[in-house]
């Protein structure tokens, strides 16, 4: 039979091979042939050379991101706006997608590199909000993604071309911390509340602090109290945000538990970024989307002259009863670079002691697969004497267990979003520079990292950039990695996958 759609760029793929009907993420084989469409179109106006298209590009990468956009309206717009900008009435060739390209080798690397420029363009997408932005980020995306067409390229310059993505990714990485730092202040150590009042409410998920800030301020004295999920639990991190006094608390878990969670949260629900599951008819009214995101029967909420309104999200948060309490206590996180330097003394003094022997890394995505529960037990039974350094989703799988501190030092330390992997790099930079080390890879740290989606790319072709050896990446290696790209980033970068938790506790600790 012959397939109606091939997509591979993320973890959950069908059989880790690719998904061949309708897409695991819930997307239809119509709405992930337009995304290649979309993206070969982004990729023919980045060949032209048209000026001034960066944050049409950047959108164009983003909402095909995995679980980002499930509307095809929204996407023929990005298309057609995309095509009319390309000279000579450019159309696009029926033979597109990812198999459009013959070689698995070539092929492998050139989705390697798009993937991470998703990614990339995520995290310079939530810069933008902010008003930061970099010339030189947006070059670099578009000559690349023109250099995706370019056939004389052999699999030695896309080797050294996915290098390059990942030092581009290290500067996104820094130009959003510095957009989100400058803006809203440095995370600070902090208890975020997982309870429920008794008022209406908003439950806000995502990534985008643009946006939050923007319905926090067109909230305040309605009643309404706004609550996080998912990646946007890091927001409680930051001073800016705590002035809010409406601004309450974390509701649920990672975005894959969201269908129960949503349903039970009984109030309006936003939408900023990728992490939708397609939301079940019962609670569907009460989905809006904005941004990169959107679903197809969903209140879509656009920008106009920079600003969002959302009043029908708040006038539906009204007439909805509270959220339905399914945990109590707190979270405890807030540890990005500038607060662990801060304690920089008392963690080298651990370390010298003996008090901690190892990091872990356990950084990245979570998902819906029974193989992810290994994270969880994987943390359980780590030693006493480490502590897991986190950031993304997939501190869900162990942030709420109690494992206890180490001299007053908590044993998961959260830096934030999958975006402050940028500050895990930071932090291990720093140790190496007090410990004097000449070589990051000599630290006592293990990388130990989940992975779903695109953003997870950009993050690892970072790593990789900084020198970082040895990852180990699950529960899978990615699909679209061809056996011959897979031998070479064994071969030179240590890259590995994970086996049991017994086994792995004991190889690497």
């Amino acid at each position: 039979m012959e397939s109606k759609m091939f997509c591979y760029q993320c973890q959950e793929t069908a059989g880790n091979k690719g998904c061949t009907v309708k897409g695991v993420c819930g997307k239809t084989a119509e709405i992930a042939n337009l995304q290649d469409k979309l993206i070969f179109a982004t990729k023919k106006l980045c060949a032209a050379k048209v000026p001034n298209v960066g944050k049409i590009v950047t959108l164009n990468l983003f909402c095909t991101i995995t679980n980002a956009n499930f509307d095809a309206k929204f996407l023929n717009d990005r298309i057609n706006l995309t095509l009319n900008l390309i000279p000579k009435n450019f159309t696009v060739p029926e033979k597109i997608g990812v198999l459009s390209t013959e070689d698995e080798d070539i092929r492998s690397l050139r989705e390697l590199i798009t993937y991470g420029l998703k990614g990339m363009a995520a995290y310079l997408y939530h810069a933008n909000a902010l008003g930061y932005d970099d010339e030189k980020i947006n070059a670099f995306m578009q000559e690349t993604l023109a250099k995706l067409l370019d056939d004389k390229l052999s699999g030695e310059d896309l080797i050294s071309l996915a290098l390059e993505t990942g030092k581009f990714g290290v500067y996104t990485m820094a130009l959003l911390d510095k957009a989100n730092t400058e803006t809203f202040g440095n995370p600070e150590i902090t208890k975020v509340n997982i309870g429920v009042r008794k008022n209406p409410a908003i439950l806000i998920s995502g990534h985008d602090f643009a946006d939050l800030e923007q319905l926090l301020k067109q909230t305040e004295n309605t009643g309404v109290d706004i609550y996080t999920h998912g990646e946007m639990l890091p927001a409680h991190y930051y001073p800016k945000f705590k002035k809010y006094k409406n601004f309450v608390g974390n509701y649920g878990n990672a975005w894959h538990l969201q269908q129960k969670e949503f349903e039970k949260f009984n109030g309006a629900i936003l939408l900023t970024t990728n992490c939708l599951v397609p939301p079940k008819e019962s609670y569907k009214d009460r989905v809006f989307t904005t941004g990169a995101v959107a679903f197809e029967g969903c209140t879509y909420i656009d920008e106009v002259k920079g600003k969002k309104d959302f009043t029908p999200l708040i006038e539906c948060a009204k007439k909805c009863p509270p959220p339905t309490e399914i945990e109590k206590g707190e979270i405890v996180g807030g540890f990005a670079h500038e607060q662990v330097f801060a304690l920089a003394d008392k963690v080298v003094d651990a370390v010298k002691s003996g008090a901690i022997k190892k990091f872990i890394v356990m950084a990245g995505c979570d998902g819906r697969q029974k193989s992810r529960e290994y994270y969880t037990e994987f943390a359980k039974a780590l030693p006493k004497d480490t502590v897991i350094l986190t950031a993304g989703c997939a501190k869900y799988k162990f942030i709420k267990l109690p494992l206890g501190d180490i001299g007053g030092i908590p044993r998961v330390l959260d830096a934030g979003q999958c975006n402050d992997s940028y500050s895990l790099a930071l932090i291990a930079l720093k140790l190496k520079e007090v410990f004097k080390l000449d070589d990051i890879n000599k630290l006592p740290i293990v990388y130990n990292i989940s992975w779903l989606e695109q953003k997870a790319h950009i993050v690892l072709l970072a790593l990789l950039y900084l020198g970082v050896k040895n990852i180990h990446l699950g529960p899978t290696l990615p699909a679209f990695l061809s056996p011959n790209v897979t031998k070479v980033l064994v071969e030179n970068f240590g890259i590995g996958t994970i086996s049991t938790v017994e086994d792995d506790i004991k190889n690497w600790i």
